[in-house]
């Protein structure tokens, strides 16, 4: 018997062959998120950083990402799980303007 540490970060059990575990690892539940206020469909699990890169976000290092109205960190967002029904705003912050 030999032990396969899955997504969901559980410890499983397993007397398959890696091929099956791997199978099992990468399957992928579809969810309805809102981003920017606009519905998006997405594939979970899914993390901020892994969002950033699926919808294509422009200039992802001068962003600033709200879930849920809170700010994410930046050091955070591999951690940072995306799930159903979760708000995700980007936010650029402008300067400028004129007396």
């Amino acid at each position: 018997m030999w032990y396969a540490k899955c997504r969901n970060w559980a410890i499983v059990s397993m007397r398959l062959s890696p091929y099956l575990c791997s199978r099992i690892q990468t399957q992928t539940i579809m969810a309805k998120i809102y981003v920017n206020g606009d519905v998006q469909e997405v594939s979970l699990p899914l993390n901020v950083s892994e969002l950033i890169r699926q919808l294509l976000v422009e200039n992802p290092e001068m962003v600033s990402v709200q879930v849920n109205e809170e700010f994410a960190e930046r050091d955070d967002w591999d951690s940072i799980q995306i799930k159903e029904g979760d708000k995700v705003d980007f936010l650029y912050f402008m300067g400028g303007g004129s007396l």
